[in-house]
């Protein structure tokens, strides 16, 4: 009965201590990115010796998974079924003032996650699933607006430019609010639209 209890009582130091190292992580990667986060601030922030963060974790892809997995827990990316009943341009400007306003909340950790992208490998596989996830609103609300033949290529471009970070970043420095950069995107589109 008492081994079973230290061995309880083990198990969750070693997952407090996991989950210190991956906060940890999250935060200095959001701080001065992942490029410039280094083992030894990692441990140094979670309280740890660095052999703890090898022993947690093998290589860098498993603590950025985990570190992926930790932070969009806190912040979780706006879900689709928000503007899925909606029709038309009304569901584009839901789901990017939905989008927009996420950005906004997130801007520092998605602002460092594409600065160092070409220079973390790390960074590849979240970075590839976010697209995925834009990719999937875009055919969704390009399906939406049924664009014809002759429009349906550069709807699609339309949409994919506007659901980007890098887009609303780019709007953002202009002073524009979120739902006003999302009304202005959707006149863009039905522009497009309408060709």
């Amino acid at each position: 009965m008492q081994r079973s209890y230290v061995l309880k009582a083990r198990a969750k130091t070693q997952e407090e201590t996991r989950q210190r190292i991956v906060a940890s992580a999250a935060e200095l990667h959001e701080e001065i990115g992942a490029k410039a986060t280094t083992i030894s601030a990692i441990a140094e922030r979670a309280g740890v010796q660095r052999l703890t963060v090898y022993r947690h974790f093998s290589d860098e892809s498993e603590l950025f998974t985990a570190c992926t997995t930790y932070w969009l827990h806190l912040n979780p990316l706006p879900d689709p079924s928000a503007w899925a009943q909606l029709s038309g341009m009304r569901k584009c400007r839901e789901a990017l003032s939905a989008l927009y306003a996420y950005y906004r909340k997130t801007e520092r950790m998605w602002e460092m996650a594409h600065r160092d992208e070409p220079d973390v490998p790390a960074l590849k596989p979240p970075m590839d699933r976010f697209r995925d996830y834009l990719s999937e609103i875009a055919d969704d609300l390009a399906k939406n607006l049924a664009p014809t033949r002759n429009t349906r290529k550069a709807v699609s471009v339309t949409l994919a430019h506007i659901l980007r970070f890098t887009t609303w970043q780019s709007l953002a420095t202009e002073g524009l609010t979120d739902d006003g950069m999302a009304r202005l995107a959707c006149d863009w589109l039905a522009s497009v639209e309408r060709r």
